[in-house]
């Protein structure tokens, strides 16, 4: 959109572009690339994915890069992009039982099968800062990584899949599960369907699977810290990478068209029906890559979004669902960057034709 009411707007917005990309790189240091900001900046790629609803980490690393870091720009793109693709087909549903882990912890429980598979994680560290980073070396880094390999040599062989958690509480029915989606439910598609209130359960996930993650903590946390019930126990956080099944478009035959790489959160929360029957009720959230923060933001609002009385904003469906995607909430907050020249023309006019009217008022009162 040009500003068309100034004169010259075209080329001082074509100008404007050109000093946008001066400023991501004068030339003054080497330019980016987009292997390496897929490999050495995954967490930020991987945040892109996950609010550009779009597994594609060179197209997120490039968007990335365009967009100089702007997670809300690079999201934007991506989701952009994401509109001009066909769609081929659709994956078979299948638990994620059979994860290949790179990470998975639990807080409810100390010893679980198959153990506690810390991975990669700053969950265990200062948040010092490493100046020795200032001057990376790449022989240094893969002197580091030759040696991890070395010491991480098992002498067991890791298994295949691990048990889930919580299917220990729901085996002495724990758990609550009045809120499952029946197995013949037609499952939401909120990339085409806009959301109706009150929105099934799998609309509101696939909602929160791509939600913006600063906006999803905020309200998660308020919830947690006492605007809410709700008090998360992690029953299993895990990290890895869920093979991709689909049918065979020739014989319809089930085939792994590949693997993702998706954290996954199951919370355990407050009691339900005390009266009736204690059980907890469980939280998911599961979102593309590795992102822990996003993934436990999602399975507490999930449990917060089933309290039969909302009484605070992470209760509320409506409210958090319309809120967390950031790239709508950019998009309306820079909007108002746009002309509104005749909107607020009208307003002061409104408001000068009321202080006059005031005026006149007052002196007409004055008068004997």
């Amino acid at each position: 959109m040009a500003y068309v009411a100034v004169k010259g707007g075209r080329e001082a917005i074509d100008n404007s572009i050109a000093y946008l990309d001066i400023r991501r790189n004068d030339g003054s240091s080497v330019p980016l690339n987009v292997e390496q900001i897929k490999r050495q900046l995954h967490f930020l790629v991987d945040r892109v994915m996950g609010e550009g609803s779009l597994y594609a980490p060179d197209i997120a690393a490039l968007a990335v890069k365009q967009a100089a870091g702007d997670t809300f720009e690079a999201s934007f793109m991506v989701r952009a992009y994401r509109t001009t693709l066909p769609r081929l087909g659709y994956s078979i549903p299948r638990s994620t039982g059979d994860m290949r882990i790179l990470r998975r912890i639990s807080s409810a429980f100390k010893d679980i099968p198959g153990g506690q598979i810390l991975g990669p994680s700053a969950d265990y560290t200062l948040r010092l800062m490493d100046f020795s980073l200032e001057s990376e070396k790449v022989e240094a880094m893969r002197s580091r990584y030759r040696r991890f390999l070395e010491g991480a040599r098992l002498k067991a062989d890791i298994p295949e899949s691990f048990p889930k958690l919580v299917d220990i509480l729901r085996a002495e029915n724990l758990l609550v599960l009045g809120s499952a989606v029946p197995r013949d439910a037609t499952v939401a598609d909120v990339t085409r369907d806009a959301l109706v209130f009150p929105a099934s359960r799998s609309a509101a996930l696939q909602t929160l699977a791509r939600g913006e993650t600063g906006g999803m903590l905020a309200l998660a946390y308020s919830n947690m810290r006492g605007y809410g019930i709700s008090h998360p126990t992690i029953g299993e956080l895990r990290f890895g990478c869920v093979p991709v099944r689909m049918k065979h478009p020739m014989d319809d035959r089930e085939i792994v068209a590949g693997e993702v790489p998706v954290t996954e959160a199951e919370i355990i929360s407050h009691l339900s029906g005390v009266e009736d029957s204690p059980k907890f009720q469980i939280g998911y959230g599961i979102c593309f890559g590795h992102n822990e923060t996003k993934a436990i933001s999602m399975a507490t609002l999930d449990v917060a979004m089933r309290v039969e009385s909302p009484r605070y904003p992470s209760e509320d469906q409506e409210f958090v669902l319309m809120h967390i995607d950031g790239i709508e909430s950019m998009g309306f907050a820079n909007h108002f960057k746009l002309p509104h020249y005749v909107t607020f023309q009208s307003e002061l006019d409104r408001l000068r034709r009321s202080r006059k009217n005031l005026e006149s008022r007052d002196i007409k009162s004055e008068q004997p």
